[in-house]
């Protein structure tokens, strides 16, 4: 199975980039260009262990439907979420947080599994792996500037930059 594995500094508490990540209007945000939509399960806020949201959304011009549960979750060290229905044969996006450095390490890992057997295999290898990767790079660098530039990360900055003085 492809897996995709990304890291992503971010300036800004654990904390902050762990609620960015688990928040459903944020994600709306960042997939504008894809005309993604909440259409059940919890479409605002954040989301939480046990909770299910459906996208529909719009790849390669063609209109997809998915619902992603959250399976496991340690605030705020790690979360995943899996596809419960949809349009791969499977899929499971691991997202862990580690204080470093002043800031927040922030690592995805993506594995998916397309259906249609070999065929499947190559259009993963082909298409989906580069696809994938570009869209999840897409949304971190979303998060991160989100998070950067967030109230909460601001008063923080001003409370370190203050007691540093």
């Amino acid at each position: 199975m492809p897996v995709i594995t990304l890291q992503t500094f971010i300036q800004a508490p654990v904390e902050v980039c762990f609620d960015l990540s688990r928040s459903i209007d944020l994600h709306l945000q960042s997939m504008q260009q894809h005309s993604e939509k909440a259409i059940a399960g919890v479409t605002s806020g954040l989301i939480g262990p046990g909770d299910t949201v459906t996208w529909k959304a719009r790849h390669f011009g063609l209109p997809f439907t998915m619902t992603v549960q959250l399976t496991e979750m340690k605030y705020p060290v790690y979360f995943v979420d899996q596809m419960v229905k949809g349009p791969f044969k499977w899929f499971r996006h691991y997202h862990a947080f580690r204080a470093q450095n002043n800031g927040t390490l922030m690592t995805d890992e993506f594995v998916f599994k397309s259906p249609l057997g070999w065929l499947g295999k190559i259009t993963d290898k082909l298409v989906l792996h580069s696809y994938l990767q570009k869209m999840l790079q897409q949304r971190n660098d979303f998060i991160k500037r989100a998070a950067e530039n967030s109230p909460v990360n601001l008063y923080h900055h001003e409370l370190s930059t203050a007691t540093t003085a």
